[in-house]
Order: structure tokens, then C-alpha cells, then sequence
């Protein structure tokens, strides 16, 4: 990169940060962290662990909304005394130093411009995500298995922690999948990624090579804190109780530790088997689904029942909201913002980053 370039981006890239600098107004949320920091420092904080546990976290939080912006201020008003220099050294080698400073720090402005975007009040969770299989026989339960592994490498991408909590092996992949994604705005960057995904392309279980269309449906809950009241009566459930599936001989589950919840009124069910215990396999398949029935009575209250229904629809023709097109063309499109890509493989290895900032500034219109 040629100086002048260098010197008329960062000079872009100042003035831009400099109009976030003067709008967003950090000082509440320090005040916040003030009051629990000292709070932590009571001699009984930590008699209440749940309490205490739910305090840190928040403190967490919030330094993660102010703290990475003061970062980049500070980076952009280094570039600018960097320029200052290389204009007097015209130093080769600086020159590059500083040219990888501006891209790093661009890339990192772009994303605390999306995270200025998760505003809900359920973005910052973490997520669970759900994949089940739905028309296409073996081709789709290993779709599931291509979808779970994209997702997981986005997760890996991004630095997030991942636990498996169910899974249905099936011929060709997996019947169903559900795994719990942990970190910073988890839930409000994948949220959108629930709906029905369909893939187009040649099977490789078909002798004959022909060209297969296959469908699963992804849906993406948020991990609710106590902030957040969930009621679930006894009555409005049942919990089943079954054998966990696993790879034979000394590795069978001989005991009914899995649990599977059905909720009458949404027809919702849940299920987790990944645990020993059959109490922790019920008390993740409440957090599930306690998460489900949040975002179910959310839509319903705002008469948006459309992304509810997505599992309740047939998972086939007609019903799509990304398509995967491996043959004749390579092409990935979202059917609700248009964003689109040719560069399938891509991602497939986990590069989502085109449709969760389409969706994001969708919503951010919309809003």
C-alpha cells in the first residue's frame, strides 16, 4: 500500500470512529460496574452463588460493550501519530507495519459496529442450536452432519465455546443434533440463522449420479439467565425417559438417563442424552426448552409466529430460507435479505459472517 493511500484511509477511518466517539455515552454502564464491583467485595457475596455468579457476569458484560471501543480509539489515534512519522521517515518497513495496524483495526471497528446492533435484551446469551433432518432420506441426515459441521466451525472462528448435548445418528449422518454455543453475543449474531436450509447437489449415495435436494431445519434458542422468567407447570409438559444411544458393547447405556420434554400447547419437544446423569440431561433439556417457549411467547405476543412455525412446517419444497447449490452452479443465497455467494465451500467451512451481517442490518432497518 502507497503512503498516500494509507494516509486517506486512516484519515476515513478517524473521522468515522471519531462520530461513534462523540455519540455513544459510556458513563452509565461504568456507573454500573462501579456499584457492582463494590458490591462483589461484601463479605457474604459469595453466600449466594447463583446471585453472585449472575453479578459477575453481568460485570462481564457489560465491560465487553466499552471497553474493546476505548481499545480502538486508542488504536485509530495511534495510527494518526504513526502517520505523522512516516511522513518525515518515509520508513519502508514501518510503512507495512502500520498498513497491517489499519486492516486489523478496520476489521475490528466492522465488528463493534455489528455488535452496536444486538440491542435485545436476549442478544448477549449464549445459544443453543437445533438441526433436524427433513426431506431427502440419507441425503439429509447427512446434510445435518455438513450444517453441524459449518456451524462448528464458525464457533471455532470465532474464539466461542461448544457443547454437544444431543445427537441421533442416523444412516449417511445425523437425524438431529443439538449443541450449546458460549460466548459474547452468541445468540444475537446466529439468531437468524433459524429456518429451513436446502441443499442441491450431486449425491454421493447415489450410484447413478443424480442431482438430490435435501432440507433441514435450524432453529436457535437463547440460554436465559434468572433475569428471565420462564413459567412451565407441571401439567403443561410430559418428560419421557429412554435409553441413551451409544457405540455398543461396554460403551451401551444400560440405564434410561436420556429425557425428552413435550410441551402440549406449542408442541415443542426437547431432548438431550449427552450426560451420564439423568438429572443433568433433564436440567439442560429445561434450559432448552425454557429458551424455546421464550422466543415462542415473544412472536406470539408480537404476531410474528412465522419463525416459531418454521419447525412445525413440512421441511421441504416451498419452505426454504437459505439455499446451497453445489451442482450445476455453486451459489449460497438467504432467501429473506438476498445476500448471496458463490463461494459455497467457503462457507461450508464456516464463513457466515455475509449472512449474519445481511440479517443484522436487515432487522437494524426494520427496526
Amino acid at each position: 500500500m502507497e503512503l498516500s493511500e494509507l494516509i486517506v484511509l486512516v484519515r476515513g477511518l478517524y473521522e468515522t470512529v471519531e462520530e461513534h466517539r462523540r455519540r455513544l455515552d459510556f458513563i452509565p454502564l461504568k456507573n454500573e460496574v462501579k456499584e457492582l464491583e463494590i458490591s462483589t467485595g461484601h463479605p457474604d457475596f459469595w453466600k449466594d452463588k447463583v446471585s453472585a455468579e449472575r453479578i459477575l457476569a453481568r460485570i462481564k458484560t457489560l465491560r465487553e460493550r466499552y471497553e474493546p471501543w476505548e481499545q480502538l480509539f486508542a488504536t485509530v489515534e495511534t495510527l494518526q501519530e504513526d502517520l505523522e512519522v512516516l511522513k518525515e521517515l518515509n520508513d519502508e518497513e514501518l510503512l507495512v507495519d502500520t498498513s497491517s495496524i489499519f486492516r486489523a483495526t478496520e476489521e475490528r471497528y466492522k465488528k463493534l459496529l455489528i455488535q452496536e446492533r444486538l440491542t435485545e435484551e436476549t442478544d448477549p446469551m449464549d445459544a443453543i442450536i437445533t438441526i433436524h433432518a427433513g426431506a431427502g432420506g440419507t441425503e439429509a441426515c447427512d446434510w445435518v452432519r455438513m450444517l453441524y459441521r459449518m456451524y462448528s466451525r464458525y464457533v471455532e472462528a470465532q474464539g466461542f465455546k461448544q457443547e454437544l448435548l444431543d445427537m441421533q445418528e442416523d444412516e449417511g449422518g445425523y437425524r438431529d443434533v443439538s449443541f450449546q454455543v458460549s460466548g459474547a453475543y452468541v445468540y444475537g449474531l446466529l439468531k437468524a440463522e433459524t429456518g429451513i436450509h436446502r441443499m442441491v447437489r450431486i449425491s454421493p449415495f447415489d450410484a447413478a449420479a443424480r442431482r438430490h435436494t435435501s432440507f433441514a431445519s435450524v432453529y436457535v434458542t437463547p440460554v436465559l439467565d434468572d433475569t428471565i422468567t420462564v413459567d412451565i407447570k407441571p401439567d403443561d409438559i410430559r418428560i419421557d425417559t429412554y435409553r441413551a444411544s451409544g457405540a455398543g458393547g461396554q460403551k451401551v447405556n444400560k440405564t434410561s438417563s436420556a429425557v425428552r420434554i413435550t410441551h402440549f400447547d406449542s408442541g415443542i419437544v426437547v431432548a438431550c442424552q449427552n450426560e451420564r446423569s439423568q438429572f443433568r440431561n433433564k436440567d439442560i433439556a429445561f434450559s432448552i426448552l425454557k429458551g424455546r417457549l421464550y422466543q415462542y411467547y415473544k412472536e406470539k405476543r408480537d404476531k410474528e409466529r412465522e419463525a416459531t412455525a418454521e419447525e412445525k412446517r413440512d421441511i421441504g419444497f416451498g419452505s426454504q430460507t437459505r439455499n446451497y447449490v453445489f451442482q450445476p452452479y455453486t451459489m449460497v443465497k438467504d432467501i429473506r435479505t438476498k445476500a448471496e455467494t458463490s463461494q459455497i465451500y467457503a462457507v461450508m467451512d464456516g464463513k457466515l459472517d455475509i449472512f449474519i451481517e445481511a440479517a443484522l442490518e436487515a432487522h437494524w432497518i426494520k427496526s
